[in-house]
């Protein structure tokens, strides 16, 4: 099988649990670092899928490698060939085919209840799941772009996930590790200080407290949506 590449735009925003997903089930990837400097491919036609992480930045950003990202994006789709974003990943997907990506209307940044849409696309990849408890980081949303089926909410961002056949967009983080929730909250202090007035926003303790009863659910709701993208990868 080919491989799937994972794109890391951030350091600490690798692929967490996904990454134990595959390897628990023999599924090669390779990591493309951007952070790191190295370059987006030219073509999708060696990966059997396409997966997107989070970062800092914005879709919008003016960045060397963001518009080849989204005709990378384009390329993938056109060639059926699934595509997976996770927050900023998402964003990116959302961008590359149509949709639009602003400032939420406010930050959502720790623990937050999500609710899975009452459509069929969205029991398909969600299973019996009706809400759950997914992480948060992101001060921007995306619009779903033409085709796409809504499949999740939260009380703070209507557009938490979606889907358009095989590819998947989340904006909210299903990828989490005990680990990287410790690395972000250490990164990421003064913005969870400058950003504590937000009703969306918790405390680095409370993201940590939490996780330890909500991080083995959200990784069943991820191993279940990584079942179903896995299912579609080309040879």
């Amino acid at each position: 099988m080919k491989h799937i590449a994972i794109f890391r735009h951030a350091s600490i925003e690798g692929p967490g649990y996904l990454a134990e997903f595959l390897d628990a089930h023999h599924i090669p990837w390779q990591l493309i670092a951007i952070d790191a400097g190295e370059a987006v491919p030219d073509s999708a036609d060696d990966y059997s899928g396409l997966v997107f992480m989070g970062g800092p930045m914005s879709v919008n950003d003016d960045l060397p490698w963001i518009a080849p990202v989204l005709k990378l994006i384009r390329d993938a789709v056109a060639a059926d060939i699934p595509v997976l974003g996770h927050c900023l990943g998402g964003q990116l997907i959302s961008k590359a085919l149509g949709g639009s990506v602003s400032r939420n209307p406010v930050k959502e940044i720790g623990w937050g209840e999500v609710t899975v849409a009452d459509n069929s696309v969205a029991h398909e990849w969600f299973g019996g799941a009706q809400k759950f408890q997914a992480f948060h980081w992101h001060g921007e949303t995306f619009t779903l772009p033409q085709g796409a089926t809504h499949l999740l909410s939260s009380a703070y961002c209507a557009n938490q996930a979606y889907a358009i056949g095989k590819h998947l967009a989340l904006q909210c983080h299903v990828e989490m590790t005990a680990g990287m929730i410790t690395s972000w909250c250490e990164a990421g202090a003064e913005e969870i200080l400058t950003s504590r007035n937000s009703p969306a926003v918790q405390t680095a303790g409370e993201m940590q407290r939490q996780a330890a009863s909500e991080l083995s659910q959200l990784q069943g709701i991820a191993a279940q949506l990584y079942r179903r993208w896995v299912s579609g990868l080309h040879g």
